[in-house]
């Protein structure tokens, strides 16, 4: 059997040796509930400690800013929630943008409709980077908090996080940033970007699913999601996960550690998949910035091919990819980022998302691009163009 080609590491990570063996003995031989008292808890204690400093210095945080959640969900709600109920006295204005993940824009629709918020939600470019300037006329004099994510989980682009925490520092606005695709392929420094709240998920860095952790800035408005016992220093009720807990804080100092080379690496191969492409495929569409994008994200439209056909044909052959975010999986609907970038509802049906990660390898590229024009070839010989989406 053909060796298997896993190319969706947007979507998640495998667990690193490292990570695991740093998690194991908080799952067999220190069970212990990390809230109790007694000297095998005090020892769970003792390990959160430490994977809460190691998470805080890779952030440019402190330690007592670093709330621990069920992942990059939970973490997006809670900010976004917890920062506009906590300030709805200064105003009800709130903004993001159109390219957002679901698990940002899916609460602001929840605050518009169901609390009365106003909600703005900001255009892009065709490049999938939003305009500062842009951004800077939605904003009011009741605007209280603005979401942006750090890099965009379909199309990979890099979004000016720098000037944005700079504008609305100046404003008294607070800023949610979600970098769950961004952290350990991105520098992150929170000493030095004003951002109020951060969200990241250790499954897209090699780490444990069901893990997160949410940045809070100290002195920022906020209001916790889960309310019950004191755990997280009240602001995140719930027994501590202190296995997930330190595989989080392994995964990300490894991260941290190895972004540099891992990221010239990742990049090399992504510009080997898509000159290869492009040189050897017709009708082919980069979507999303060709610099300002992430080292290890393509994503890109082919012509006259239906994007599931091509999975499924990929997945025959042995070659794991997606059409874009593994939560909306399995939906008819084009991608809301691609038409949000001004792809044709037609063209986005067609969409491939090729995520590379730290095990692939240039014959692993070389072996994609070889399946991808045979089955383009073949799929546009056997069938018409899909039809628009109505």
């Amino acid at each position: 059997m053909t060796d298997q080609i896993y190319l969706d590491h947007a979507a998640t990570t495998p667990i690193r040796a490292e990570v695991r063996a740093a998690m194991e003995p908080w799952l067999w031989e220190n069970y212990a509930n990390a809230s109790s008292v007694y000297r095998m808890a005090q020892s769970a204690r003792s390990a959160l400690d430490r994977a809460r400093d190691s998470v805080a210095a890779c952030l440019g945080a402190t330690p007592a800013e670093i709330v621990f959640t069920s992942g990059g969900t939970e973490s997006d709600n809670a900010a976004i929630k917890g920062a506009a109920f906590a300030r709805r006295d200064d105003g009800r204005h709130l903004v993001t943008t159109t390219i957002e993940h679901h698990a940002v824009l899916h609460p602001f629709e929840e605050l518009r409709e169901r609390f009365g918020f106003e909600v703005t939600v900001v255009p892009v470019e065709s490049n999938g980077i939003v305009n500062v300037d842009t951004l800077t006329a939605s904003l009011r004099p009741d605007s209280t908090l603005v979401s942006v994510m750090w890099a965009n989980n379909e199309i990979g682009t890099i979004q000016p996080i720098e000037q944005i925490a700079a504008l609305t520092r100046e404003r008294g606005i607070t800023l949610h940033v979600d970098a769950v695709q961004a952290a350990g392929a991105v520098s992150i420094d929170l000493q030095n970007v004003p951002v109020d709240l951060l969200s990241i998920s250790a499954h897209k860095f090699y780490g444990p699913k069901g893990v997160g952790a949410l940045y809070v800035r100290r002195g920022t408005p906020w209001w916790p999601l889960l309310t019950g016992g004191g755990q997280e220093r009240n602001r995140r009720a719930g027994t501590e996960n202190v296995a997930g807990i330190v595989g989080l804080s392994c995964a990300q100092a490894i991260a941290c550690q190895e972004r540099d080379s891992g990221n010239a690496r990742l990049a090399a191969l992504r510009d080997r998949l898509l000159h290869a492409i492009e040189r050897g495929i017709s009708g082919v569409t980069l979507n999303g910035d060709r610099v300002k994008r992430l080292p290890n994200n393509l994503n890109v439209c082919f012509e006259g091919v239906h994007g599931e056909s091509l999975l499924v044909g990929l997945d025959l052959d042995g070659v794991s990819s997606s059409s874009g975010s593994a939560c909306t999986s399995g939906s008819l609907e084009p991608s809301h980022v691609l038409l949000a970038i001004g792809v044709p509802a037609r063209l986005a049906q067609s969409s491939l998302r090729l995520t590379l990660g730290r095990d692939n390898t240039e014959r692993d590229v070389d072996r994609t691009v070889d399946l991808l024009h045979r089955l383009v070839s073949r799929l546009r010989a056997q069938s018409p163009a899909p039809k628009a989406v109505r």
